[in-house]
């Protein structure tokens, strides 16, 4: 793990470097990914088939292609009573969160005799991609699922991948508690397009939410436009503030609860005391041995990982918005004077005891954040990801009389001369 000094002159170009390293493989996978959706689109559930046979190593077919009831339940009957308590309360915090981000809209009537709204409609379909690869996640399927009941969108699907046959008890029981409709034991980039187009077996959805592998991600933003998506999310980051009171230990740990996510997972601290940093890079070394992840852990903090040493709390906020991290721990004395300031981040945990990996779990707020800098234009999901936005707009005879001339003297100065024909008809011109 480097440590860099920002009083270093070379250290503009080390950053630059840093925060924008190569750390997406989409284009090499794009090629690919195109043939596998163009695949879907032409041949349905023959391609579908084929592709988890030959990525996931089942046979799937119309009959078995959707987890039934009976198998979920045998499932469940095994599954940890303490995860299932874990699932239970999980559940109950992230819907009160999501609860208060319901918005009914508004309307008005303005001065001119006219009735103007705005209509928040849900979403018919969505369906949820949850990994199921190197790792399955219960808690992506409530992160993804719970603002969309929230929300009120009648049809909820999942897909996930189940290499060698694999399910995961957990993924099911968070299914169940999110009555979700169908289950399909499909998963990558196949999956994806199944859902964007639909195939005799899956239904074609209104949108697509929910994290995955390169070519998932590739996937979703090749097919943007035929369906919605949520994000393109890239590989998970954390951004630690921290100083010399708070645990070193501690924020070692931190930094490698994203780095044993992925090799492509970025760990950033910013600290201002170099004596501190250097503890935590021991810390860091140290607890990478105990780690089951830990190869995975070790490429992510030897290429991504670094400890910037700043000289005061400006350099603190600058770079920190310069990363727009998807995760940013504030662990100094009056976090909250440090948090104020900054702009960009997906999600900020504030204080000694407030660890991302509680926000991950069990907080309340979406886990779904964005990444690789994107923080700066777009936020995490949200009961408004399953909404759409619709304005109404219902003149009276008098009100278009009061408005109407300046839409005229608008569309005239534009030169698209029907427009102002079409309003000029109404006020009897």
């Amino acid at each position: 793990m480097k440590i860099v000094e920002t009083k270093n002159k070379q250290f503009e170009k080390i950053f630059e470097n840093l925060i924008s390293s190569k750390r997406s493989q989409s284009i090499s996978k794009l090629k690919l990914v195109n043939q596998i959706i163009k695949n879907i689109k032409k041949k349905g559930d023959v391609a579908l088939f084929n592709y988890t046979k030959k990525f996931d190593k089942i046979n799937i077919n119309k009959k078995n292609i959707k987890i039934t009831n009976k198998e979920s339940s045998k499932l469940i009957r095994n599954l940890d009573k303490n995860v299932k308590k874990a699932i239970d309360v999980a559940y109950q915090r992230i819907y009160q969160f999501h609860k208060n981000q319901i918005s009914s809209g508004f309307k008005f009537n303005d001065k001119k005799g006219n009735q103007l709204s705005y209509k928040f409609r849900s979403l018919k379909s969505i369906g949820i991609y949850v990994p199921g690869g190197t790792a399955s996640y219960p808690s992506t399927l409530l992160m993804n699922a719970i603002p969309a009941i929230v929300a009120n969108v009648k049809n909820i699907y999942a897909v996930i991948p189940c290499p060698n046959g694999k399910i995961n008890a957990g993924v099911l029981y968070a299914a169940k508690k999110c009555k979700i409709k169908s289950i399909f034991r499909v998963g990558g980039a196949q999956a994806v397009a199944a859902l964007a187009y639909g195939t005799e077996s899956l239904p074609r959805v209104d949108k697509i939410v929910g994290p995955g592998n390169i070519y998932v991600a590739t996937a979703k933003k090749e097919l943007f436009g035929s369906v919605g998506i949520d994000m393109v999310a890239g590989p998970s980051e954390i951004t630690v503030i921290a100083d010399n009171s708070c645990n070193p230990e501690w924020t070692a740990i931190d930094l490698l609860s994203q780095a044993e996510h992925d090799v492509l997972s970025q760990s950033i601290l910013i600290t201002k005391d170099k004596n501190f940093g250097r503890k935590v890079k021991s810390k860091v070394n140290l607890l990478l041995k105990s780690l089951p992840r830990n190869k995975i852990a070790s490429k992510s903090i030897k290429n991504y990982g670094a400890i910037i040493v700043v000289r005061n709390n400006k350099e603190i906020i600058d770079i920190v918005d310069r990363i727009a991290p998807e995760h940013l721990e504030i662990k100094v004395n009056n976090p909250e004077a440090i948090e104020k300031r900054i702009s960009n981040a997906g999600s900020v945990f504030l204080g000694k005891y407030s660890p991302e990996a509680i926000g991950d779990y069990i907080a309340g707020p979406n886990h779904v954040l964005p990444t690789s800098g994107s923080a700066r234009f777009s936020s995490g999901l949200s009961v408004a990801d399953f909404y759409k936005k619709t304005s109404v707009i219902k003149c009276s005879k008098s009100g278009i009389e009061k408005i109407g001339q300046l839409a005229i003297n608008l569309a005239e100065y534009e030169g698209l001369h029907a427009h102002a024909l079409s309003v000029r008809k109404r006020l009897g011109d």
